[in-house]
């Protein structure tokens, strides 16, 4: 695929942090079995993976914002362009040693997401698109799966944590999910969740509450491959709500009726 300059600073930026989660990774593995626990390195390996991704993209454009998960935003003097960065998705994963994890990076113009960069260290898999350019695993071209039924369906989701999310609504939602569809998976990365979603894995993905480093770059791949994404409401105020329907044209219709199905009264 022919990458723009930005797209190729973002990819450059994603393996820049991704070898250096790696080689954490390999000492979190070994972490797990002593009785400190690897709960402190990770802190220190999600900081210095936001670090490197920073110092590179402002490196090549100083101008732009910055939005990270691990420090405070960058209002940049462009005032048109805005980096938003998770430099380790799925941090419980890789506080664990299971090896789904992934560095984001989405680059905003005037409010809309226009690139996004998504990369699993731990299987080499990079996830890029620009929009209008289309989206690309490894440099082969990605479809939104083509299933027009639930029933057919594997779909993916957030499970909301301890001290987190509304927990009683969500198993409402699972629950009505869980009738309609073939299956349901939890990956516990939203970024590739929606990575997924894009290269035809999942039929489709919903989850809430979600920040916007979490969603930004699959944004961009799941309408780059053609599907569609939405806040829970079917709007485009994703970012303000917390919120995220994705999936084919089909799938993201019935999966937001399903979802959004009152709650029963007791």
């Amino acid at each position: 695929m022919a990458r723009s300059a930005l797209v190729n600073v973002m990819v450059q930026a994603a393996f820049k942090a991704g070898r250096s989660l790696s080689r954490d990774f390999g000492e979190v593995q070994n972490l797990q079995v002593s009785m400190k626990g690897p709960g402190d390195f990770v802190t220190q390996a999600d900081r210095k993976a936001e670090q490197v991704v920073r110092q590179e993209l402002l490196r090549a454009r100083p101008t732009y914002g910055f939005l990270g998960e691990e420090s405070e935003e960058i209002v940049g003097t462009d005032g048109q362009h805005r980096w938003i960065v998770d430099p380790l998705d799925g941090t419980t994963n890789f506080l664990h040693g299971i090896p789904a994890f992934a560095v984001s990076i989405a680059l905003e113009r005037n409010g809309t997401i226009v690139a996004g960069v998504v990369l699993n260290p731990a299987t080499d898999e990079l996830f890029v698109a620009e929009r209008g350019n289309g989206a690309f695993l490894n440099d082969r071209r990605l479809r939104v799966a083509g299933r027009r039924a639930l029933s057919d369906a594997v779909v993916g989701c957030g499970v909301p944590h301890l001290g987190r999310g509304h927990h009683g609504k969500f198993l409402v939602e699972l629950r009505d999910v869980m009738n309609e569809v073939a299956g349901v998976r939890r990956l516990g990365s939203a970024a590739l969740d929606l990575a997924y979603v894009a290269a035809g894995r999942f039929d489709g993905f919903w989850e809430k509450p979600l920040s916007a480093w979490d969603m930004a770059a699959g944004l961009v791949l799941v309408r780059e491959a053609g599907g569609f994404a939405t806040d829970i409401e079917g709007g485009n105020r994703i970012f303000e709500t917390g919120s995220v329907v994705a999936g084919n044209e089909h799938i993201h219709r019935a999966l937001l009726a399903t979802v959004n199905r009152p709650v029963p009264a007791r």
